[in-house]
């Protein structure tokens, strides 16, 4: 079984990129992620772990996430091999998000749920917003 959940913060802007024959939408980041302790000087440990999303999502995710943002991020490990100019192998890791959630809080201008605040986007909400800025279908919606 190969699940990861992450809860962070970005570490820059998202950038959209179209890639392949297909044209496929993807966005590459870096999340920091709190280990949630102290190291002996006093200073929070931190892990910086990449992160990628394709298509509607990677969409999705770049016009509404920033640097700075607290995101969910869903997804598994993926590991890939390669051989650098002098014939070693090297290895790439990171997530590939299957989903993910925005967690900053409606004082930050990120989501409401009615009349109430909400600590995530509404994927009702969300689509709402979408559909006027993008044109996009019900259907396509990633969540």
């Amino acid at each position: 079984m190969n699940n990861v959940i992450l809860v962070g913060r970005l570490t820059k802007d998202p950038e959209l990129r179209y890639v392949g024959e297909k044209n496929n939408a993807l966005t590459n980041f870096s999340l920091a992620v709190d280990r949630g302790y102290k190291n002996l000087q006093g200073e929070n440990k931190v892990d910086f772990i990449n992160i990628e999303i394709w298509g509607k999502q990677a969409e999705i995710f770049c016009a509404y996430m920033e640097k700075g943002k607290m995101v969910g991020i869903e997804g598994k490990i993926i590991t890939d091999k390669y051989k650098n100019e002098n014939g070693e192998n090297r290895y790439i890791t990171r997530v590939r998000a299957d989903s993910f959630r925005f967690l900053d809080s409606k004082n930050k201008n990120i989501a409401t749920v009615g009349e109430t605040e909400a600590n995530y986007y509404n994927s009702n909400t969300l689509f709402n917003q979408v559909d006027k800025e993008k044109g996009l279908s019900i259907e396509e919606l990633p969540f």
